[in-house]
């Protein structure tokens, strides 16, 4: 038996992530890929980017911070190979290259700066594919702070796909406009008319976390009429009590009830009544990507 070590980084738009994963290789078996650390820092860069258009010096500074943090774990877990990329509030920020640069002179970590499509294609990399049934269709949705990414599935196949800039930091600094959703809810239903039956995929922090809060088991679906129900709970309860009372972290408190918004919308358009909520996101895509590209 081999045990290699790889690892993630994701700069989002909510958060900054490290996901260290051992991959477990014993010959005649397969592959199996567990979390052996996960670090999550709460620098909302999409505030800056999205609002002022640049990375305040602050949360520059607090990037630089975690990235040397980050250097630091990856060696003393012996990490073998990583991947750094950045999403919307790096890319739309006036000084995000910058950053980058500076990050790359400091610590040592390389970032990559990839689009919508880009972070799908990672995405793809991860057990999504083995969810998807040829015989039923599904609207795959990752919710993010400065964006969503949406997939339609039909027959087994990607029958498309498109990004919006329909994050939930965006939501909160009230940046996104009427028209934005009327372009989200004719494209859902001009791609899930000729469908009878849908079925939601979900991923993203706010999902995972709504699922837990269900008390649901790994692979049990969460219901519509369920998450309709918890969004106004959420609603109901001040951003002090969503802390107190709920135990979510103070940068989820906010966050989560516009993602929850997201997956009650994108239901109603597509007419989907169940939502699955696999473990897979970016981070875990970059890991699967890694090994099998450095994998014969």
């Amino acid at each position: 038996m081999k045990v290699r070590k790889f690892a993630a980084i994701d700069i989002g738009s909510n958060a900054i992530r490290l996901l260290i994963n051992n991959v477990i290789e014993e010959k005649g078996k397969k592959t199996v890929f567990t979390k052996s650390e996960l670090v999550r820092v709460p620098v909302r860069l999409g505030e800056d980017s999205f609002t002022v258009g640049e990375i305040s010096e602050d949360n520059a500074g607090r990037i630089i911070k975690s990235m040397k943090a980050f250097q630091l774990l990856m060696e003393v877990n012996r990490v073998e190979k990583y991947m750094a990329c950045a999403t919307s509030a790096m890319r739309e920020a006036n000084n995000g290259m910058e950053i980058i640069q500076k990050i790359y002179k400091e610590a040592g970590i390389k970032i990559e700066l990839i689009d919508g499509k880009r972070e799908a294609e990672i995405i793809a990399s991860t057990d999504l594919k083995q969810l998807i049934q040829k015989d039923q269709a599904y609207l795959y949705i990752d919710v993010g702070g400065g964006s969503t990414e949406f997939t339609v599935f039909n027959e087994g196949m990607i029958k498309t796909s498109k990004s919006f800039k329909l994050g939930t930091v965006r939501l909160l600094n009230n940046m996104v406009g009427e028209a934005t959703w009327k372009k989200l809810q004719d494209w859902i239903k001009l791609n899930t008319s000729d469908t009878e039956k849908i079925t939601i995929i979900g991923s993203g922090g706010n999902i995972n976390k709504l699922h837990k809060m269900s008390g649901r088991k790994e692979g049990e679906h969460l219901s519509y009429v369920w998450l309709n129900a918890q969004y106004n709970f959420l609603n109901s309860l001040s951003y002090e009590d969503r802390i107190s009372e709920l135990g979510l972290n103070t940068d989820r408190a906010d966050v989560i009830i516009p993602a929850t918004r997201i997956f009650l919308m994108a239901a109603k358009w597509s007419g989907a009544k169940k939502i699955h909520v696999p473990k897979i996101g970016l981070s875990d895509g970059i890991i699967k990507s890694l090994y099998y590209t450095d994998t014969p």
